[in-house]
């Protein structure tokens, strides 16, 4: 199976991801879309990353582009410093997929590739390239540095007297995070370093890794616990307790925080940012960050988008406790740490969440799934209402309302959200939940995962009668 082209860029299984391959995508974007003064090239920490971006590299230098080598560093300061130069970058990096895969994030002067982008790179696939000379290669040394100052300007020592748990795992982001957060004034225990590469899904994390997080938070006396996704896109931040905090209630308190008027979030989103009223406009999208920088593109004002995951997009010059925020349009964990932080460093990260309106979510997935069974027995609850209720009769309410922008979303009776979608770069079939309490999201999330495991294994069966 070749690897995926779309939402999150390419990805697929390192062994997919041959030299062939990378080079038709460099040479597809340096054809297709705004370069502007060069590539900026950055890449994770995982063990296939960094000769994965030599292939880019050689790649892009064939193509004549100018390349700047940046090593690992995160994706949103990798974006950050090559949108500040006017040039495109290429992250290479699988995020929170397992070590197997990996995969490539595009982005052009202007930030991530948008829809029409991808369109006209799976367009340009195959032509030639047309450059007369190789491009030069050199190294950038501060876009870390950058990436920093910039926080350090917004919220200098707003985090004085906190003590952080940094979970570092394998997050390429951990060292320079330290540091980030030591500047503005936090004293910081560092948490869990793995040389081994460790798969980390805001969305979906574990049970036992919540039952570490808590131990860990309350056996250090901890004000928060802090981590990100291996590309440092997708944030993680638990309260005092060690309890984590879904990623689209640290986009509902960033947003407030910020002053933002307009919030674009996915369909896939805590619904709470509707119901608050403190926000002038709430457009929901489809799932993934392109679809919502198309919305926070066609917003006016003072806008924001974020993911269910967490990552975070500033639209506009914003204010920091100590200093302007200029606008970065891309996915971003350290802003929703630092803002949820300062906001909540008298009262507590638990105190800010309860300040939201009383609807939890909860998410998990499936892994490694058949595709073709999964996608079955969606059509199946699409078409026929005697099959959601089947499916959703264990939840002892019925389904009110069906909504298809992304994946099959069902609202029951009761006020139970029960979404079901595939992941658009992975054999993965997700399933997000929304109550009115915590206990309730995870009751629900519990019971109708293994009903959906067993589901999808039957169609599989049937498929092969």
């Amino acid at each position: 199976m070749p690897p995926k082209f779309g939402t999150s860029g390419l990805r697929g299984l390192v062994t997919e991801l041959t030299v062939a391959c990378v080079t038709r995508y460099v040479h597809a974007f340096a054809l297709s879309c705004p370069i502007g003064k060069g590539l900026y090239i950055g890449h994770d920490l995982r063990a296939s990353s960094p000769d994965l971006a030599d292939v880019v590299g050689h790649a892009a230098a064939n193509a004549g582009l100018t390349v700047t080598c940046c090593e690992a560093v995160p994706t949103p300061a990798l974006a950050h410093a090559a949108m500040a130069d006017g040039a495109a970058a290429i992250m290479v990096t699988g995020s929170h997929i397992p070590a197997d895969r990996n995969g490539l994030k595009f982005y052009t002067p202007a930030g991530e590739i948008t829809k029409a982008e991808e369109a006209l790179i799976q367009n340009a696939l195959g032509q030639k390239s047309t450059a007369d000379a190789v491009g030069s290669v050199t190294n950038a040394t501060d876009v870390q540095a950058r990436y920093a100052a910039r926080y350090q300007a917004a919220f200098d020592k707003a985090l004085g007297g906190l003590h952080l748990g940094l979970y570092e795992q394998s997050a390429v982001g951990r060292d320079s995070l330290a540091d980030l957060l030591r500047s503005l004034g936090a004293k910081v225990t560092s948490l869990g370093r793995s040389d081994v590469f460790v798969p980390i899904d805001t969305e979906a994390v574990p049970a036992d890794l919540r039952d570490q997080l808590r131990d860990w938070a309350q056996g250090h006396g901890l004000d928060a616990i802090v981590s990100t996704d291996a590309d440092g896109d997708r944030p993680l931040l638990t309260d005092e307790g060690g309890t984590v905090v879904p990623g689209d209630i640290l986009g509902q308190i960033t947003a407030e925080t910020l002053g933002a008027d307009t919030v674009v979030t996915p369909i896939s989103s805590n619904s709470g940012v509707a119901q608050s009223g403190r926000f002038a406009h709430v457009l929901r999208t489809a799932i993934g960050s392109p679809h919502v920088i198309a919305g926070m593109q066609a917003s006016t004002g003072a806008v924001v988008g974020y993911e269910a995951n967490g990552g975070f997009l500033l639209g506009f010059t914003a204010q920091g406790p100590t200093g302007d925020l200029p606008p970065l349009m891309t996915r971003d964990a350290v802003l929703p740490i630092l803002a949820v932080l300062a906001q909540s460093a008298k009262t507590g990260v638990k105190a800010s969440v309860a300040q939201q309106p009383a609807r939890f979510t909860a998410a998990d997935r499936l892994q490694d799934v058949d595709v073709d069974a999964a996608v079955a027995f969606i059509d199946q609850l699409r078409q026929s209402a005697t099959e959601r209720e089947a499916f959703l009769a264990s939840l002892d309410s019925t389904c009110a309302e069906v909504d298809e922008t992304d994946g099959l979303r069902m609202t029951l009776q009761n006020g139970l959200v029960v979404h079901l979608r595939l992941s658009g770069n992975a054999p993965e079939l997700r399933l997000y939940v929304e109550a009115p309490s915590k206990d309730d999201a995870y009751e629900v999330l519990t019971t109708l995962l293994p009903i959906l495991a067993g589901t999808i294994l039957s169609q599989v069966t049937r498929f092969s009668l």
